[in-house]
């Protein structure tokens, strides 16, 4: 039996603070989990400060399966924070801590053997925000081999992006994620026009991508993969939080892909997952394993 494929979340890792307290998270390292949680091989590039917060949250990494050789330690840095608000739907928004340690990812050697190690590399627009980490995170990408699944999760968090880091990362990815929000965004900046899935098809020409998923909050998803399109009405479901529900489906998707699934049971299965998750509090809930199939 050959080995797992080893999928890499690279980028920020922080602690969502929420009112009554703080919770790990960070799409790159609630991907990661999430991928464990379905029974990838997960590893996380990122950095943390030299503080409690540092030290736990590799804790939790570890004991939720995922490598943590690849992080980082600033003793200058603080790990990063964000400030979560809920709204009485349960939407979040977010406001982040500046000059945080994810924001000094540094490039290395041995970063370099992790990449070309990589069967897939999962990344965004905030872990960029920086130059420094900015240039890590696009070293890395491209450093992996050219079979490697690049999977560019816009994941858009206002200010910290800009219209060069996105076109940047779009043409380096092999697979993109989005969400209804941010395919406008999107679409304007690259001048599309028509429905979702003519702009969906118009990507994936442009930039050359392998697959595409398009999330839709309650109402499901839209993937699309080479000529083929498949959309998903949602799994209904009594919304806690939406923190870390994309990432579960990000996590689903790329693990579906890497095992070449059916497109119709990818979809089926990422939204009963970020379904779950949903229903949950927090970003990286364990995962049941009656749900953690590809059925």
């Amino acid at each position: 039996m050959s080995e797992k494929p080893t999928v890499v979340g690279l980028g920020e890792i922080l602690w969502d603070v929420f009112p009554d307290g703080p919770r790990f998270g960070g799409a790159p390292a609630n991907f990661a989990c999430h991928v464990a949680a379905l029974g990838g091989k997960a590893e996380m590039v990122s950095a943390v400060g030299a503080d409690a917060l540092g030290t736990d949250g590799v804790t939790i990494l570890q004991q939720r399966g995922v490598g943590t050789e690849g992080i980082q330690r600033h003793e200058s840095r603080a790990t990063g924070t964000v400030d979560v608000q809920l709204d009485d739907k349960g939407l979040a928004t977010y406001k982040f801590a500046s000059g945080a340690a994810w924001d000094a990812i540094e490039w290395s050697d041995d970063l370099d053997r992790r990449a070309t190690r990589a069967g897939a590399v999962c990344f965004g627009t905030l872990g960029q925000r920086s130059e420094c980490s900015r240039r890590t995170i696009q070293r890395f990408v491209l450093a992996t081999l050219p079979e490697a699944l690049r999977i560019f999760d816009i994941n858009l968090r206002a200010p910290f992006y800009t219209d060069e880091v996105i076109l940047d990362s779009l043409e380096m990815a092999s697979v993109l994620k989005l969400n209804e929000d941010e395919i406008l965004l999107v679409a304007k900046l690259c001048e599309l026009s028509g429905s979702e899935n003519e702009i969906l098809q118009a990507l994936a020409e442009r930039f050359e991508l392998e697959a595409i998923a398009l999330t839709r909050g309650q109402d499901g998803a839209v993937l699309l993969r080479g000529n083929e399109i498949n959309e998903h009405a949602g799994v209904k479901t009594k919304v806690v939080d939406t923190v870390g529900a994309g990432d579960s489906f990000t996590a689903a998707f790329t693990l579906g892909l890497l095992e070449d699934r059916p497109l119709e049971v990818i979809n089926r299965t990422a939204c009963r997952i970020a379904a779950y998750v949903c229903s949950q509090s927090g970003g990286t809930p364990r995962i049941p394993p009656e749900l953690a199939t590809f059925e």
